[in-house]
């Protein structure tokens, strides 16, 4: 088990940047796969916004936020990260970081293991 806290949320204008961060403790990093996640109102259905292998080397990006967004992440650190950049008021939602033990991407939420607590994400326009 591996236990993931996000940072970097925050209110942002449209047209703005922010990067989020999250810190993975427990088994080694390196073994899990890695994904940015994002509630967008109650009740709606988790979604897919980026993941990345558990080397990097390969990363997925919703349609939604590509051009825009990069996973990475740090093994040495132990921390995966979002940069968000040309941020539009339907970025706006709660972001969870997961992870789940694979040498492979993961893109579907329920094959993930382990959640952090989110963090509000919320660009004006």
């Amino acid at each position: 088990q591996v236990q993931l806290v996000e940072s970097g949320g925050g209110l942002v204008q449209a047209g703005g940047s922010l990067r989020l961060s999250c810190a993975a403790s427990g088994r080694a990093f390196s073994s899990y796969a890695m994904g940015w996640f994002r509630n967008q109102a109650p009740g709606k259905e988790r979604e897919s916004v980026a993941a990345i292998d558990w080397s990097g080397d390969r990363t997925y990006y919703a349609e939604s936020v590509k051009g825009r967004f990069t996973i990475s992440r740090d093994n040495a650190k132990n921390t995966l990260y979002l940069q968000m950049a040309s941020l539009k008021p339907e970025d706006t939602a709660v972001y969870y970081c997961a992870a789940v033990i694979s040498r492979n991407i993961r893109v579907t939420p329920g094959l993930y293991t382990d959640w952090g607590q989110g963090t509000q994400v919320t660009v004006s326009s």
